[in-house]
Parts: structure tokens; sequence; C-alpha cells
């Protein structure tokens, strides 16, 4: 059973990220305010949920929270800063985006860069123990796959729509046989050997 709030009373915009070990794509994050009583049977952690249930409780979290945001960290930044910051980096963009500051943030997992002025709770396996962390992880995740599946219509020998961008073999082998791309992670081990982007 998923916690509404882990203060009663107080805004809290639920924080989760999509994407930290694919090969290629954006790392995306989302930041939620839900309502004090919101409420749904299906919500959990986006990992446990099926791409169906997912697409189905994407528009009812943005229809009734009191405020969403999703933002995105490019290929080209993660290289340049790292994966772990750059997932934080979204983060604090999509909290930016928010039209209702929170008082506080909750963030999924051990660690996180401060966001200046609101301060946050970090919580292992937060979006399988908190409502709005859970909705945070369904809209990160269908936002970017969505992109994904437009981005696999440049580059369809990757096969973005079906893996995501995760490293599974055929997208492995992909790499191997046709190159790195500019939506191609070029600080990630794309193979065993670096390749450079064209």
């Amino acid at each position: 059973m998923l916690e509404r709030f882990l203060i009663e009373g107080r805004i809290e915009a639920g924080c989760d990220e999509a994407g930290r070990g694919c090969l290629a794509g954006p790392v995306t994050a989302a930041a939620v305010i839900l309502p004090e009583n919101f409420s749904n049977d299906v919500l959990n952690d986006s990992k446990q949920l099926t791409e169906r249930q997912r697409d189905a409780l994407r528009p009812i979290i943005e229809r009734e929270a009191v405020a969403w945001a999703v933002a995105f960290v490019s290929p080209q930044e993660i290289d340049e800063i790292n994966i772990l910051k750059a997932s934080f980096l979204a983060m604090h963009r999509a909290v930016a985006a928010l039209k209702v500051r929170p008082e506080a943030l909750l963030i999924d997992g051990n660690r996180f860069t401060p966001y200046a002025g609101i301060p946050h709770t970090c919580i292992v396996k937060g979006d399988g123990k908190m409502m709005s962390i859970a909705a945070a992880s369904v809209l990160a995740k269908t936002h970017r796959d969505e992109y994904m599946r437009r981005i696999a219509t440049e580059y369809p020998q990757y096969g973005w729509e079906v893996n995501k961008g995760y490293p599974t073999k055929a997208h492995r082998e992909a790499i191997a046989r046709f190159g790195a791309t500019v939506y191609h992670r070029a600080s990630f081990r794309l193979l065993n050997q670096q390749l450079e982007l064209f």
C-alpha cells in the first residue's frame, strides 16, 4: 500500500527518473504534486506495471495532479557531467518547471544534490512506497518511452521503439554493425571498444 504523504498537510513533490542505464537517449525525470485525496488502485512503481497500465495512468496523473513536470538531460550533457549528476539535474529541471512550489521533495533513491530552498528526503525504493514518487516514475518512464519511439523513426535499425535505448543484445549488435549516433552516450561502454560518433 502506497503512502500518500511523508508528512501530512505538507506540499510534497515526488521525484523519479528513467533511463539511467540506457546506451542511447536522454535521462528523464518527473516531479509530481498529488492532491490530498488522490487515490488509484493501479498506481505503483512503474517497473511493476505493464506498458499498457503506465500509458493508462499517465493522463490520469497529468489531469489530477496539483502540478507535474517532466524534464530531459541530453546524451551530450550526460557525457559532460556523468549519469548520476545528469539524473539529479533532470530532477532539478522538473522541480523548477512545477507551477506550484513544493515545501518538500521526496526523492527516489539514496542520494540527491540539494535543490536550493526546498528540503528533500531520499527514500530507497520510494517508487514502491510513496504515491507521489510512483506517479513521477510513471510520467518519467512514459514521456521517455514516447521520445524514444519518436527518434526510432530517424534511426530504425537500433530498435529503440522496443528496447528504449537499453543495452539489449539486438541494440549492441546494431551499434556494432551501424556505429553510434548522436543519440548514443559516448561516455558509456557501447561495445567492448568505444566507437566514434557520427
